[in-house]
């Protein structure tokens, strides 16, 4: 794998290139010995077409994939016999049988189960995964390794599923609160206002404002349904592809009350489940957080983690670089937590603990985020339909009273 730098030579020149290595630690240790004293460290992103055709793993498939392995060799069963027994169970599903196929021709070669995951062309899968596998072939932790990421997959997906079935009730109430609001204005609204032009009435700003909204939407509805769908993929295209506008939107929602707290116990759960993961599993902790960094889904704090990484390959501890870098102001409950697992050597227990707290805080917050946001929606409808009805009735008491 090819990695780019930044950095100094020793006579203090500025320099920067592409070093070949197995993993950022060892291009760290291979530019310390060149005598280069590097800022920036990070892998390539090369363009192929091998490297195109590939997509992400699912995480449910990585799970299923992980746990189905990690059972059979527990049964006594070698890698090789595993994978043609999974082969054979999921001859339906094209694309996988392809990817286990790929496996079974490599490791059947004679090549390790971390080569082969690595060098097929079928899915992309997770540095952090395909680093811990490596260091579990090496350490004869295949099945506890593949058992955790299983369950980490699992949890994941769980979580996901969990957060989008939660957004379904509070979803339909607002879009049957748009089609209420629809209607009125435009068939409840123009209806009642053909009485106020035959009586030549003055109508109250509030009647106006309803009116006038009533005849935009009627005569621009075509116009708003395209500008509301183009702005929706406009949005999702430039979070995805604009790395300035999508570190706008995540520090905007950083910053909100409860999302933003959400967010970071999110992020920083599931870095640290990994991270005390991948340290259970073996794996040298520079290289580890190096590596558990990638998972996180927001622009501030992988920046953050970033730049506290390359202080760790120098040889700092974690909790100091983090204190010492500007950016994402973490939690303070986690920052201890980080300090005392560092001062004990227990980083892997203290942070796996530290996961399974942040996930229950989780789901306490997001329990009371959306037994807010039910009521909230209800009186959102209310006050909306309640105004276009108090605005068409006011002309006709007015009218009344004038009668009287």
């Amino acid at each position: 794998m090819l990695f780019k730098y930044k950095g100094f030579d020793k006579s203090g020149k500025k320099v920067k290139g592409t070093v070949d290595a197995s993993s950022i630690e060892e291009a760290g240790q291979k530019l310390k010995n060149r005598g280069i004293y590097h800022e920036g460290l990070a892998p390539t992103k090369e363009f192929s077409l091998e490297a195109f055709s590939k997509r992400q793993m699912p995480g449910d498939l990585l799970a299923t994939f992980s746990k189905e392995l990690s059972s059979y060799l527990s049964s006594g069963m070698t890698i090789l016999t595993a994978i043609k027994l999974l082969e054979n169970q999921h001859e339906g599903e094209k694309r996988y049988v392809s990817f286990l196929n790929s496996l079974k021709t490599m490791i059947d070669e004679g090549k390790s189960l971390y080569h082969a995951l690595n060098t097929q062309k079928v899915y992309a899968l997770p540095d952090f995964y395909l680093q811990s596998l490596n260091v579990a072939g090496q350490s004869g932790k295949m099945i506890e390794v593949l058992t955790n990421m299983a369950n980490f997959f699992s949890t994941q997906n769980k979580i996901r599923k969990q957060i989008k079935g939660a957004m379904i009730y509070p979803s339909v109430i607002f879009v049957v609160a748009i089609l209420i609001i629809a209607f009125l204005l435009v068939s409840v609204v123009p209806e009642i206002t053909k009485i106020f032009e035959d009586t030549d009435q003055t109508l109250p700003p509030i009647t106006q404002l309803v009116v006038n909204a009533s005849d935009f939407l009627i005569a621009h509805y075509i116009g708003i349904l395209i500008t509301i769908i183009l702005a929706i993929i406009l949005f999702k295209l430039s979070y995805a592809k604009i790395q300035t506008f999508h570190r706008l939107v995540d520090a905007w929602m950083m910053k909100l009350p409860l999302i933003g707290t959400l967010i970071q116990n999110h992020e920083l759960g599931r870095f640290s489940y990994i991270l005390s993961l991948m340290l259970s599993s073996g794996v040298a902790y520079a290289q580890a957080v190096q590596l558990a960094k990638a998972t996180f889904g927001n622009y501030g704090l992988r920046d953050l983690f970033d730049k506290a990484s390359v202080k760790v390959l120098e040889g700092n501890k974690l909790s100091n670089s983090l204190q010492l870098a500007r950016g994402v102001k973490l939690k303070r409950n986690f920052m201890q937590t980080l300090a005392l697992g560092e001062e004990s050597s227990e980083v892997a227990e203290v942070l796996s603990n530290t996961s399974a707290l942040y996930a229950e805080e989780n789901d306490d917050k997001l329990n009371i985020l959306l037994s807010l946001l039910n009521p909230f929606m209800m009186l959102l409808i209310g006050g909306f339909v309640g105004v276009i009805i108090a605005a068409m009735m006011l002309p006709i008491f007015t009218m009344t009273q004038g009668l009287q």
